[in-house]
Order: structure tokens, then C-alpha cells, then sequence
């Protein structure tokens, strides 16, 4: 942009007027010829401005616009709404029910109870499709010499990606994202492990590890776990397992009762053994743990499918969401509370409690505000920014009004191993949700 002069530099310039002409010969002369040079100079400012304005019009060309992603990068970051903008997620495994419930396959009422249900399956659908993105990219890239928590954080943060809700801003955590936190049981520990701040434990080759996360949309959980281990000597441990679960998951359906569920698991699990060292092992069925409904934001419902044989009569019902887990040990089949708690979740049946401590009051704020009755761990408190939580956590489980749950193992020295299915007892089909490609 020019620099404007002074104004008093403006009035000191003096301009001579123009001499008149002498003679009319010359004046009628020098007129015509300022008449053509005036003419030339204003078509050349013509031809200059016309020139001005066709380099004013020239178009700009228009910015590209950002294309919609259309497959999934490595590792998985764009969000499965994006990859599927119609909301038209894959379906699980669907199979028809036998015998009495036979006809609910065709049924015009049941199809119509199904059809009513579109945003509970659309939810169901999406989280069931995240868990199995990012399970599979963890099953490529997992190897012995990370560390636990590297592991971990890699699931989780697989899940917040691909849900698209990263879960700092307050209430976030509620709206998508980790069902439970990612657990990683090594070994004889068959359950409720995952590492706390500064934990360094790192996965060897020798071991055996569950891994058992679930994925949440709207509070509609998908919990689904798997086992890896790098020894071929563990491989009859796993297909034992993954076989009981398939089993478990078969019998599953309308009017089908929990306890003998638990027989046909129990029996197809203890039909294997394992070679270890040179001492060959029964597989068992860990008795005290079993499969379990699921509700809206609550990991376990009312119901419990047993994984050894009982004389349970519930049945499962239609509209019930069950998670469907088997559990093999090489040791005593039982397991007992050991080691460090990493797990809580909020307990939804208590009423107000009157808490003394101002920590344990504060906590339980950040707690209904981010997590309501979702599980959590101690790292999803220190990624929100708590620090110095740990008395008031104590006294909010000591209340009562937060559960606990603490590592579950068996005999130290022995394996365990798991597999589970989240299944769908839909009115006209029971669907697999959580059913992929790899299990």
C-alpha cells in the first residue's frame, strides 16, 4: 500500500500556467493535434483499465474439498461413522432359533419388534464394529517386549478414535467410548488386570495373556475378549476355550436355561488337555466365574450364565443382552482376589450416602459426570487431570457407593485363558454382535 505525503508539502508545490497560443494557424493546429494525442490517451487508459478488469475477473480456482475417508488407516483412527455415513453397520452373526421358536423368523409381529428396535441395533452395531477393528490391528501388532501399559493405552485409545469421543471434555465418556477398561491377565491371573500408573510389567513370550475390553455406544456395551500366546505349546488351552465359548454361545437363545448352558460349556472344555513340560494337564472349566447379562451403561445385569454344569433354571429371555465368556485353567479351576485393584465402577442400587471427606465428595462428583455406572480404572482418572484421589476413592468403596474388583488368578504357575461373545437375543434371530473375522 503507497505511503500518503504530507499536506503541507502539498501546498508549497507551485504549477506554471500553460502558455496561449500565438496565431490562429497554430492555435486551430496544436488544438487538433492535443484533440488526437488526448483521444490516444484515453483509449490507452481504456485498454489499460479494460486490461485491469479482465486480470480482476479471472476466476480463482475453487478449494478442493477434503475427501471422506473411505477405508480404515493403519493403525485404525478414523471414526467407523465415518466409513459408514448411511449408519448402516455391519450385522453380527445372525442364526435362527430351533425348534419352539422357530417360526420368529418370519413372524410379521416379531419382525415388526425388531424393526422398532432400529437404534438399539444401529448403536449395537457401530460399537460391535469398532471392538473388531480395533482387536484385529491389536492381534497383528501385539509381540513379546511391550510393555503393559503401551498395550493398554494403545487398545483404548484405538476405541476413542474410532468411536470419535476422545473423553477429556466432561460427560464425553458417556456418550461413546470404553465400556470397561482394557483388561490384560497374564497367566494364572484370569481377569481384572490392567496396569496402573507406572507399572512396567512387560509381556514375555512365554506367556499367556487375555485381552477383554469392551466398546460403548449410547451405553450400549459389546464385551468380547480373546486370548494370545506365542508358544504353540499353549494351543490346546486356546482352542478349548474358544471351543466352550462356541458352544455356550450355540445353546444360547430363548427359553434356554443357564444351568444347562453351563453343562454343555463344561463339557466341551474338559474334553481337552494340555502337554506342559512333559506333564499333561486337564483343562477346567474355572467354576466361580461366569457369562452375564448386560444393561444400558451397566456391565453386569441380573443374570449369570455358568460355565460349569448346574441346576440353574433361568432362562434367557427375549431382549436380554448376554455376554457369553468361558474361562480354562491348568490349575485348580477357582480363582481368588490377588494383587493391586485397577477396576471400579460406580454401584447404580445405592442410594445418597453421607460422605464426610471433601476428596471422596469431589471424586464422586467427577465420577457421575464422566463415567456414571461405566467401569473405570485409576489411569482414566489420571488422564482427566485427578491426582491425589486415592483416600477418597478407598472411602467411596469402603461406602460402598463405588465396587472394587480386584484381580481374579488361580494356583500361581498355572494358565488360564478365555474367550467371549456379546449375543443379541433378538424377537426374531439371536445375533453374534461381537462376531469377526478372527473369532
Amino acid at each position: 500500500m503507497a505511503a500518503e505525503a504530507p499536506a503541507e508539502a502539498l501546498q508549497e508545490l507551485k504549477v506554471d500556467e500553460p502558455a496561449k497560443p500565438v496565431g490562429n494557424g497554430g492555435g486551430d493546429e496544436h488544438d487538433d493535434d492535443s484533440d488526437d494525442d488526448a483521444a490516444d490517451d484515453a483509449g490507452a487508459a481504456n485498454g489499460a483499465a479494460a486490461a485491469g478488469a479482465a486480470k480482476k475477473k479471472k476466476k480463482r480456482k475453487p478449494k478442493k474439498k477434503k475427501k471422506t475417508p473411505t477405508s480404515q488407516t493403519e493403525p485404525p483412527t478414523v471414526p467407523v461413522s465415518q466409513l459408514f455415513p448411511d449408519k448402516k453397520y455391519p450385522a453380527g452373526e445372525e442364526v435362527e432359533y430351533r425348534d419352539d421358536n422357530r417360526y420368529r423368523t418370519t413372524n410379521e409381529e416379531k419382525r415388526h419388534l425388531d424393526n422398532i428396535n432400529a437404534d438399539f441395533l444401529t448403536d449395537y452395531r457401530e460399537a460391535a464394529e469398532v471392538h473388531r477393528q480395533v482387536r484385529q490391528h491389536a492381534q497383528r501388532t501385539i509381540r513379546p517386549g511391550q510393555t503393559l501399559t503401551e498395550i493398554a493405552e494403545g487398545i483404548e485409545n484405538g476405541v476413542r478414535a474410532l468411536t470419535g469421543h476422545q473423553g477429556l471434555a466432561e460427560g464425553d465418556c458417556m456418550v461413546a467410548g470404553m465400556g470397561f477398561p482394557c483388561g490384560l491377565s497374564i497367566n494364572h491371573c484370569a481377569a481384572h488386570f490392567t496396569p496402573n500408573a507406572g507399572n512396567k510389567l512387560v509381556l514375555q513370550q512365554d506367556d499367556v495373556m487375555k485381552v477383554d475390553f469392551g466398546v460403548h455406544v449410547n451405553g450400549r456395551i459389546v464385551d468380547s475378549a480373546f486370548t494370545l500366546a506365542f508358544e504353540p505349546k499353549y494351543d490346546n488351552l486356546l482352542a478349548a476355550v474358544k471351543a466352550a465359548t462356541n458352544a455356550g454361545v450355540a445353546e444360547a437363545g430363548i427359553d434356554a436355561r443357564v444351568g444347562e448352558i453351563g453343562g454343555v460349556i463344561q463339557e466341551v472344555m474338559e474334553s481337552y488337555e494340555v502337554e506342559l513340560g512333559g506333564t499333561t494337564y486337564p483343562v477346567k472349566s474355572i467354576r466361580n466365574l461366569t457369562g452375564h447379562t448386560i444393561m444400558p451403561y451397566s456391565i453386569h445385569g441380573t443374570k449369570a450364565v455358568p460355565i460349569v454344569k448346574s441346576n440353574d433354571q433361568t432362562k434367557m429371555e427375549e431382549g436380554d443382552v448376554f455376554a457369553i465368556e468361558t474361562f480354562g485353567s491348568t490349575g485348580a479351576g477357582y480363582v481368588r482376589d490377588e494383587g493391586e485393584v485397577s477396576h471400579y465402577a460406580k454401584n447404580g442400587d445405592v442410594g445418597k450416602v453421607d460422605l464426610r471427606l471433601s476428596s471422596a465428595k469431589s471424586l464422586l462428583n467427577v465420577i457421575n459426570k464422566n463415567f456414571g455406572t461405566l467401569p473405570f480404572c485409576r489411569r482414566y482418572l489420571d488422564r482427566l487431570g485427578q491426582d491425589k484421589y486415592l483416600l477418597g476413592l478407598n472411602s467411596l468403596v469402603n461406602a460402598g457407593v463405588v465396587e472394587s474388583y480386584p484381580p481374579l488368578c488361580d494356583k500361581k504357575g498355572s494358565y488360564t485363558a478365555q474367550f467371549e461373545h456379546t449375543i443379541l437375543i433378538r424377537p426374531t434371530v439371536k445375533e453374534v454382535i461381537s462376531r469377526g473375522e478372527d473369532y
